[in-house]
């Protein structure tokens, strides 16, 4: 079980990046699978944000286009996307506690970290270094 970050799935999708065919082979690898990975639902709409953000991409998608690329992830067999449980509160918590320098652009991969940690899933399938903090995950570089 794993969890797929969001620049995993902008680099798939688009075809400018350099990183785009290895992630691109990886994803369709991925969604053949049967068994369990993961998305949040906070990766999703990043995805969308950043997709669609015309500072990023020389041709930004319309957000109709970039919920496509979602619709055909969300498709596949092992594909779930975690969501907060009533133990969310006491998982955070204990999240921010052990890691109190946490603060602007890392609350976004803390609160992934967190759904992780509240779900038990060690795993996550990135290029964001920013992950190698949460000492309870396994961080994944799969284009490494």
């Amino acid at each position: 079980m794993f969890v797929v970050d969001t620049n995993i799935l902008l680099y798939a999708a688009e075809r400018s990046f350099p990183e785009h065919q290895r992630c691109r082979g990886a994803l369709l690898e991925w969604r053949q699978r049967v068994d369990a990975w993961y998305l949040t639902w906070s990766i999703v709409y990043e995805f969308v944000r950043v997709a669609t953000h015309p500072k990023v991409f020389e041709k930004p998608w319309s957000a109709p286009e970039a919920w496509s690329f979602i619709d055909a992830l969300l498709a596949a067999p092992g594909l779930g996307v975690l969501v907060a449980t009533e133990r969310h509160a006491d998982v955070a918590r204990d999240v921010l506690r052990e890691l109190p320098e946490l603060r602007g652009n890392l609350v976004h991969d803390a609160h992934t970290a967190i759904l992780m940690r509240e779900h038990g899933i060690g795993e996550i399938r990135t290029r964001d270094t920013d992950f190698h903090r949460f000492g309870f995950l396994r961080v994944v570089d799969p284009l490494a």
